[in-house]
This record gives structure tokens, sequence and C-alpha cells, in this order.
């Protein structure tokens, strides 16, 4: 495929639904895919970077499920150690390595964390537990690109951390994992696949798959915006779409090669001032482990590990779950956190295998049978249950780059001169230029009358793809200003995700292209007005659309608010859900 605009527009929208419709028979897509979470949008590099042609279709906005919703940590998995799993450990290690230092060094940065030991005994068992980390970091095929632990004691703990409770530890260790926006990763992976010719259409739901005897040979959509039915052809579909996949694969009919339940994770926001300290803070609870994570000017911190049978798009945090979460962190802290230091709440839910892969008939190829399972880890399970058909599910962010290459590995298997997986050589949009646009960053603010914290907030975002937001500033100099309710993100920014990241409403830009929903105390109330604004000039709506996009985010945020007040998930889910859906 040629290389292709990167931009994500509402023509980039047109386009891709007008060449997945113009697909037949003679000339199916090689690979199409259905979900458009890191999980998708990484298997769509994937498979178009080996020079196959490649389509997406994702039924909402892109990482609006659990891709949006995660602790935002590209980590190893200190868990597993504990499970002696070091094969995985130091997988993940890999690719957090390569993640930081090559593929998006804009997007994914270090971050310290402090480890507390309670008890004297704790030290050389975290110390090894730590230093086997980071020796698996370092003997991987990658840069480790972070540093090394190191112990600390009372007296040091006091000066970076003043804020945390000293009366009941020994000490601490401190070590290093990475942080990413993890909407953004996606969207910026969506783009790379796009600019190196993948076809991405968002708001288009998959009804039904196309049959040719056993084999898949497609799927019937819908078009949510316009209402029109669209069938899509290709050799090979893959389903990836999380906590979805058992209600895709239904669509075949039959029983399901997977099992996938769902497990909600909340997360709380708060304000950075609210706990002093220099690194994050990481400790076990009897359910789940606790982060506390810095966040730009804000602390995230998560998480809870709960079932969730009830409504998949909109997980609802509920009152007990925020108390669950303040009590355990409060445990940490001199001066305690109450509900009215949480700015903003979410929730996602993780895709949890429940050990029934391998109940289907196996194909890898043109109709060749093969074992119906392939069992690449413990994090994550790729099956082919139908001839032309491949579910991928479980795993986490970090190794979205593996799953992808084992979802297409096994779509591709028996297919000749189609090229192996090269991922770990493609690096994302943005990387290239985001050294250098970083070391002119004085002489960026000086040229364009920003703050340079402005620039390095743009950097931080965008990398590289900085010099588009800056051309869009010279062009129209009012979007300079920061968004009315709102100082961390520049009016700009609602246009570009509109013009360049495929944004089509409201929450979209407001929950996902900035964090603005959760990062406020008014989850975005008073910034909504002036983005609706923003975005109907670009996308044309006239005011009663307009308007209406108004309505249902506030609707959503009290709906949001409602929720979190509810003491039983039951209860949470019928608050969020009496807020209406808009497409």
């Amino acid at each position: 495929m040629a290389a292709q605009s990167s931009a994500l527009g509402p023509d980039a929208r047109a386009g891709a639904l007008a060449g997945l419709s113009a697909t037949t028979a003679e000339e199916p897509l090689d690979v199409l895919i259905v979900g458009g979470g890191i999980v998708g949008v990484g298997s769509a590099l994937d498979a178009v970077s080996r020079g196959l042609s490649v389509g997406l279709l994702e039924q909402r906005d892109l990482a609006s499920g659990t891709s949006s919703r995660s602790s935002k940590l590209v980590h190893g998995g200190l868990r597993y150690l504990e499970m002696f799993d070091f094969g995985l450990v130091r997988e993940a290690l890999e690719e957090r390595g390569l993640l930081l230092t090559r593929l998006a060094p804009h997007l994914v940065r270090p971050v310290p964390f402090l480890y507390p030991l309670h008890r004297t005994i704790e030290r050389p068992y975290v110390g090894a537990g730590l230093a086997l980390y980071d020796a698996l970091a370092m003997v991987g095929k990658y840069e480790m690109g972070v540093p090394r632990h190191r112990h600390l004691f009372r007296k040091q703990i006091a000066r970076i951390a003043p804020d945390l409770r000293l009366d009941r530890l020994t000490g601490a260790v401190r070590y290093y994992d990475c942080q990413v926006d993890d909407a953004r990763l996606v969207v910026t992976l969506a783009r790379t696949a796009a600019h190196h010719g993948s076809l991405i259409a968002t708001r288009t739901r998959v009804t039904g798959f196309l049959r040719e005897g056993p084999r898949v040979v497609g799927v019937r959509a819908t078009d949510l915006e316009s209402g029109s039915e669209l069938e899509v052809r290709a050799r090979v579909v893959v389903n990836a779409t999380g906590v979805w996949t058992d209600d895709v694969e239904r669509l075949l009919g039959g029983s399901l090669s997977m099992d996938v339940e769902a497990s909600k994770g909340i997360h709380l926001v708060v304000p950075r001032d609210r706990i002093r300290s220099e690194c994050g803070f990481i400790t076990r609870t009897e359910k789940s482990v606790l982060f506390v994570i810095p966040w730009g000017r804000h602390w995230i911190i998560g998480t809870t590990d709960t079932a969730w049978n009830l409504d998949l798009a909109h997980p609802a945090a509920s009152r007990t779950d925020i108390d669950y979460l303040l009590e355990h962190v409060n445990k940490l802290l001199r001066v305690p956190l109450d509900h009215d230091d949480v700015e903003g709440v979410y929730a996602g839910l993780r895709p949890l295998l429940a050990g029934k892969a391998g109940r289907g008939v196996g194909s890898g190829g043109e109709g060749e049978a093969r074992s119906a399972t392939t069992k690449v880890s413990r994090e994550h399970t790729v099956v082919s249950p139908v001839p032309g058909l491949v579910l991928i599910a479980g795993g986490k962010l970090t190794t979205y780059r593996v799953m992808a290459r084992d979802a297409v590995d096994l779509a591709v298997r028996g297919w000749p001169d189609v090229a192996p997986s090269h991922t770990e050589r493609v690096p994302l949009l943005g990387a290239d230029g985001f050294l250098t646009r970083t070391n002119q960053r004085v002489a960026l603010s000086r040229r364009t009358g920003l703050e340079v914290g402005r620039i390095d907030h743009l950097l931080g975002r965008f990398g590289g793809l900085i010099d588009e937001v800056l051309a869009l500033i010279a062009a129209r100099p009012e979007l300079a200003e920061p968004l009315p309710g709102t100082e961390d993100y520049l009016s700009a920014e609602v246009v570009y995700a509109v013009t360049h990241e495929g944004a089509r409403h409201l929450d979209d830009v407001l929950a996902r292209r900035t964090r603005i929903s959760i990062e406020t105390f008014d989850r975005g109330t008073l910034a909504v007005t002036a983005a609706a604004d923003l975005m109907a000039a670009e996308l044309g709506w006239d005011q009663p659309r307009r308007d209406d996009e108004v309505d249902h985010y506030l609707r959503r945020v009290e709906a949001e608010r409602q929720s979190q007040e509810k003491l039983t998930d039951q209860e949470a889910d019928e608050a969020r859900v009496s807020a209406p859906e808009i497409v």
C-alpha cells in the first residue's frame, strides 16, 4: 500500500468507508480488523507494514473502551515475578524499552515509584525482586531506558515524599517504570497505520459475518452516522474487540471458542498539590495492587479488580469503589484525602480469559486444519475458531505490539510471500523529529509567542507532529488561547482533534483526545460550550446539532456523578446508562 495522509478527518473517514464498500469477492482486503482499541490499531499497523491491504472498523470512537481507561502504565508487571513467570516479565520490559527509546519516545516517559517497606525483613526480599526486574530489562533486546532501583531510608523518604506517613515504614525502594496517555497512543497508532495505507472507519458497527461454506469472507456493517449498510470482503477477519469478543463471535452462531469475562478497575484523579511527593507509590491491598501515579498536574490513584456483568460500554464506578481506594491510599498519607479532593473518576474493563479457549476448529490459512488455539503467553490468547476468522483476547497495554504480531501471524499462516512482522522498526508518527524539536523548544517559543511550558505540553502530546499544530495556530492565531474552562489545553488542540485525529463528538475530544473530563473538578462542563463551537465549525453542525452535543455531554457528566453516589454496581449502572447515547 502506498503511503498516504495520516490525518483522520471527516474526508478520511468518508474515503475509508468508500474503499471498504468497494471490496469484492474478487478483490477483497487481505485483513479486516474489528475493534479500534490498542490491539486493533496495533494489528492494523502490523498487517499494513507487512505489505497487506488492511481495513479497520470501530463501532464507537478509537480507544473508547478499555484502551482509554487503564492505569496508563507501560510496565513489566512486578507481580509476575512472584509467579516465577520471568519470560513474561522480560517480554513486557523489552516492549517498555522499545516504546520508550525507539517507537514512541514522545508519548512514553519514565516515572519513579516508591515501594514502601513496613518491616525490616521486607528489604532483602523486595530489593532482590527489583534487582531481578532491572536485570531482566538490561538483558533484553532493547535499551532499558530508565534508571536502576535504589534503596531509601526514612530520612531520604521524608525529603522525597513529605506527605508519606513514616510511622509505619522502615524505608522504601525507588524504582522506575513508564507511563503513557493510553488514548493518545491508540490514536497515534491508528494514524500511523493510516499513513501506511490502512483504511480506518469509526462509528461503524459490525452486524454479521459473510460466509462461503464454513469460511468467513467478510462482514456486514452499518455506518451509524448515515444508517447505510455495507459489506466488506476480506481474506481474513481479526476480532480484536476486547470485552466485546464474545458478542462479536455470537454473530457467527454456535458455541464460543473463548469465554471473555470483564473485570472492572476504577481510578481516581486528584490535584498534584494534595500529595507532596516527587515519586508515585505502589503497595498491595487485600484485593489488588494500589498505584499512586504522577500525571502532570494531577495524581492517578487505582485500581480495583471486581467482576462486572452489566453495561460494557459504560462501566460505572460506585461510591463503594471510591471509598475503597480512598481508604487504602489514606493508609499511606499523613493528610488523608476525601471525596472533595477527587477531580475525576473513570472505570475500565479488563478482558480476562475464563479458560474456554481451544473449543473451535482452527485454520491458519487456505483451508488447512490447524490447532484451534495458539497460546502465546499467560496474558493473551489467539484462536481461529473457523476458517477466515481470528480472535485475540487478554493481554495488556504494554505488550500490544506482541499481541498484534501474534494475531497477524495466525491470520496469514500458510500464505506465501508475506513478510514477517517488523513493527519493532516502525516508529510511530511524531517520534521522528521529536528530539530535534525538543532541543528547539526555546526557539519555537520565541517564534510562536507560546510559553515554553506550552511548547513542552504540545511536544509531549504530538512529538514531531507539533509542526502541524503550530501551523494551525499560525493560520488562526485565536487558537493559541487556552480552551475556556481549562488552562492545560489550547483551542487549537480541539480543532486538530477533529481535522487530524478522527474526533466526531464532544465525548471524543473532552474524554479522550484531551483528558479534560477527568482533570477538572467540573468534569469539562465549563469547557463544553467553547469546544462545541470549535467542533461545529469543522464538522458543519447546525445549531440544533451543536446543542444536542452539549446536552448529551452534560447529561453524561450528571449520570456519572449520580452513579458515583450509588453503593452497588447495579445501582451505579442504572444511573450511568440513564444518559442517552449519541451517534
